[in-house]
C-alpha cells in the first residue's frame, strides 16, 4: 500500500465535510474523484497534498494517514507571483535536478520538456515569453507541465483538462497514461476518465465508495449496487411488517407471549438495511416528440460561406429530419460561426443557408443562459409556460435537477451550469424540432450532464450541437461534422466508430469521411425515387455511394480474414511440431543447426490457446461478414 487513509474527518467552518473516510493508493494505481460540486472532492486532495490536517481523533492511537515508504506528492497550484516576469526557459529549467548540461539525463529532461510544451499547444519560440504575456488558461498549463516533468510518486490533478481543446486533450490522454507513477484525479471530462482511469472513488454525503475500473465501469457497477439495494431494502420491509404483525396478533396471548418476544427480539437485532437515495439525475423514459413535424430534410447548405470580416470557410451539407450531429474540430475552425449563421443570427457571406419552412428553431449557447431576474425559478417557468398545472410545473422542474428548494431559488442566484440546465429545458419543453446549440453542457457537473444527455437521447427532432464533451458527443451524436482547416468533413457514424478509425492510424481523410460537398450530392440522391434515378442517369452515383459503405465494412472483413489467416498458420505449425514428436527438425536457413521440439503437454497448452483465439477470431469475421452483406443489401 503505497499511500493510506483510515477513518480520517476533516471539518471547515464548523461544517464537516468528509467523515471517517477510507482510501487507498495501491502501487502505481490512476485513481479518479468523482461526485457533486461541495461534496468534497477538492478537500480530499487537498488532504492527501499535506495542505489540510485530518481532525483528531483521540480513540484512534495510530495516525489516520500511512504511506509505505518517504514519497513525493505534489499538486497542481496557482502561478507565483514572483514568476510573472520571469520566462516560461527559465521557470521550466528551475526544476531540472540535473546540472551537466552534457549528460544523458539532462538531454532526456529536454526531449521531455520540448515534448510536454508542444503537445499541450504551445511553440517552441514561445518559450522565451515572460509568464505574465500567457493567458491565465495557458498559465496553468505552464503550471501542469513544470509538474509533469517533476515526477512525483503521487500526481495530484483538479480538473486537468479545463482550458484544452479537444486535440490537447487527447494528447495529455495519451501521456498520462504513460504516466508511471501513481496519480489521483478530480475531473468532469468523464471521457478523459474512461482513458486514463482504474480506480473511481466516489464522494457522497461526505463519504468514501471504491470502484475497480474506469467511469464507465464506475456507472454499471453503481447502478447494480443500488438496484441490489433496493431490493434487499424492500424484502426487508417486506420481514418487518410481517414480523411486527406476528408481534401485534400474539403478544396478547399468555401461551404465544414467549414467541412475539422472540419476534420482537429477532426485529431488535436487524441490521437495518438503509433505503437506497434515488440517483441524482433523472433518467427520460417517454420520447420528447417536437410540436411541427417538417418534411425529410430540416437544413441545406449550399456553397455557405461564413465568416465576420472575412471568410472563415465554405461548405455544402444536407441535415435530414431526426439526425444529431455533432460538431468537432479545433478553437477558431468556425465551428459557432456556422452555428449563428445556420440560426440566422449571422448573414452568409455567401451561398445559402435554407432551412425547412416548418423549422421551429432553438439556439442555445453561453450568452443566451446568461439570465437576469429577481424570479425564483418556478416563477421564471411557469410566466414561460402558463398553461402548467402546479404539479407538472414541478415535475417537469424535477426532470431537470430543479426540485424542491432549488425550484425557490432566485434565477439570478444560479451559477452559469445552472441557469444554462433552466435555458435548455426551457428549450425542450417548447418542443422546436431544430435544436442548435453551442457547448450546452459547459460549466456543469456530472448529474446535469448526464440528465441532458437523457433528455436528448430522447429528444426525437434534429440536433446540431458544438461540444469539446467526448463524452456527451459520444451520447448523443450519431453522425459528425469534422472542421478542419482545408475544409469541413462529414462522417456518417458515431464517436466511437470515429474513434477506432483514426485508433486504426488512419489519415485526417480517412475513407470514412466524406467531404461536406459529396455527403450533400449522396443525400440528394437518396431524396429521388427508385424510378427517377434511372432516368436521370444518376445510377452510377448511388452505386458509387453504395461502393463507399461497402469499402467501410470490407475493411473491418479484411482485417479479422488476415487474423484468421495468422491464427490457421500459427495451428498448422503446432500442429506440425507435434506431430515430430521428440524428433529434431532443421532449422529454417541453418546447414547443421537443429531445432529443439518442445514437450509435447507445452505443445498442447500453446495450442488449446490458440484455439480460443481463433474461436474468438471466427466470431468477429462472422460478425464482420454480417455488416457487409447488410451494407452490400443481401437482407
Amino acid at each position: 500500500m503505497l499511500y493510506e487513509i483510515s477513518g480520517g474527518t476533516v471539518s471547515a467552518g464548523g461544517r464537516q465535510i468528509l467523515s471517517h473516510i477510507d482510501f487507498a493508493i495501491r502501487g502505481k494505481e490512476k485513481i479518479g474523484i468523482v461526485g457533486a460540486n461541495g461534496a468534497g472532492k477538492t478537500t480530499l486532495l487537498n488532504l492527501i497534498a499535506g495542505n489540510l490536517e485530518p481532525d483528531r481523533d483521540d480513540k484512534l492511537q495510530a495516525p489516520c494517514i500511512r504511506t509505505s515508504r518517504a514519497v513525493t506528492i505534489k499538486m497542481l497550484s496557482q502561478t507565483r507571483q514572483a514568476d510573472l516576469d520571469r520566462t516560461v526557459e527559465e521557470i521550466l529549467h528551475e526544476g531540472c535536478p540535473f546540472e551537466d548540461q552534457y549528460s544523458r539525463e539532462k538531454y532526456e529532461y529536454e526531449i521531455e520538456y520540448d515534448r510536454l510544451f508542444t503537445g499541450l499547444g504551445f511553440k517552441k519560440e514561445q518559450k522565451e515569453k515572460k509568464l505574465r504575456e500567457f493567458s491565465g488558461g495557458e498559465q496553468t498549463k505552464i503550471s501542469l507541465i513544470r509538474l509533469l516533468l517533476d515526477k512525483p510518486d503521487i500526481l495530484l490533478l483538479d480538473e486537468p483538462t479545463n482550458h484544452l481543446d479537444l486535440d490537447t486533450t487527447a494528447w495529455l490522454e495519451g501521456y498520462m497514461k504513460e504516466y508511471p507513477n501513481a496519480m489521483v484525479m478530480v475531473s468532469h471530462d468523464r471521457f478523459f476518465l474512461d482513458q486514463t482511469v482504474s480506480v473511481i472513488y466516489e464522494v457522497h454525503h461526505g463519504k468514501l465508495t471504491r470502484y475497480a475500473g474506469n467511469y464507465s465501469a464506475f456507472r454499471v457497477q453503481k447502478q447494480k449496487d443500488l438496484e441490489a439495494q433496493s431490493r434487499a431494502y424492500i424484502r426487508q420491509q417486506e420481514e418487518i411488517r410481517r414480523l411486527n404483525d406476528l408481534i401485534r396478533t400474539f403478544k396478547t396471548k399468555p401461551r404465544k407471549a414467549a414467541f412475539a418476544r422472540s419476534r420482537k427480539s429477532i426485529l431488535e437485532r436487524m441490521e437495518k438495511i438503509e433505503k437506497p437515495e434515488e440517483e441524482n439525475f433523472y433518467r427520460f423514459t417517454k420520447d420528447i416528440e417536437p410540436l411541427i413535424r417538417p418534411g425529410k430534410w430540416m437544413l441545406e447548405a449550399k456553397d455557405l460561406t461564413v465568416g465576420y470580416d472575412k471568410a472563415i470557410l465554405t461548405l455544402s451539407l444536407r441535415v435530414r429530419t431526426g439526425q444529431k450531429i455533432g460538431i468537432i474540430g479545433s478553437n477558431g475552425a468556425g465551428k459557432t460561426t456556422f452555428l449563428k449563421t445556420a440560426a440566422g443570427i449571422l448573414p452568409p457571406m455567401k451561398g445559402k443557408c435554407i432551412l425547412s419552412d416548418r423549422a421551429a428553431v432553438g439556439y442555445f449557447d453561453q450568452q443566451a443562459a446568461e439570465l437576469v431576474s429577481d424570479k425564483t425559478v418556478a416563477e421564471h417557468f411557469h410566466n414561460l409556460f402558463p398553461v402548467l398545472t402546479e404539479k407538472d410545473l414541478r415535475q417537469i422542474l424535477g426532470h431537470y435537477l430543479f426540485a424542491g428548494r432549488d425550484a425557490m431559488k432566485k434565477v439570478s442566484d444560479l451559477s452559469g451550469g445552472e441557469k444554462a440546465r433552466l435555458l435548455l429545458a426551457e428549450l425542450l419543453e417548447s418542443r422546436p424540432n431544430l435544436l442548435l446549440l453551442d457547448e450546452p453542457t459547459n460549466h456543469m457537473d456530472i448529474h446535469a450532464k448526464e440528465t441532458l444527455e437523457s433528455a436528448f437521447q430522447s429528444y426525437k427532432g434534429t440536433i446540431l450541437f458544438v461540444s469539446h464533451d467526448r463524452y456527451f458527443i459520444r451520447q448523443v451524436a450519431d453522425a459528425l461534422l469534422i472542421f478542419e482547416e482545408d475544409g469541413v468533413l462529414y462522417y456518417p457514424f458515431d464517436y466511437d466508430h470515429y474513434l477506432e478509425r483514426k485508433g486504426r492510424g488512419k489519415s485526417v481523410s480517412m475513407t470514412g469521411m466524406l467531404r461536406s460537398e459529396d455527403q450533400r450530392l449522396i443525400e440528394g440522391l437518396r431524396a429521388v425515387p427508385e424510378k427517377e434515378k434511372g432516368m436521370l442517369r444518376e445510377i452510377r452515383t448511388a452505386e458509387a455511394e453504395r461502393d463507399w459503405l461497402l469499402r467501410l465494412a470490407s475493411e473491418d472483413l479484411a482485417e479479422a480474414e488476415s487474423r484468421m489467416r495468422s491464427l490457421w498458420e500459427e495451428s498448422q505449425t503446432l500442429a506440425s511440431l507435434s506431430s515430430a514428436g521428440k524428433d529434431s527438425v532443421s532449422a529454417d536457413g541453418g546447414s547443421d543447426g537443429m531445432l529443439e521440439v518442445p514437450p509435447e503437454e507445452e505443445i498442447w497448452s500453446v495450442q488449446r490457446a490458440v484455439e480460443e483465439q481463433m474461436d474468438d477470431a471466427c466470431k468477429t469475421w462472422t460478425e464482420a461478414c454480417i455488416r457487409w452483406a447488410e451494407k452490400y443489401g443481401l437482407f
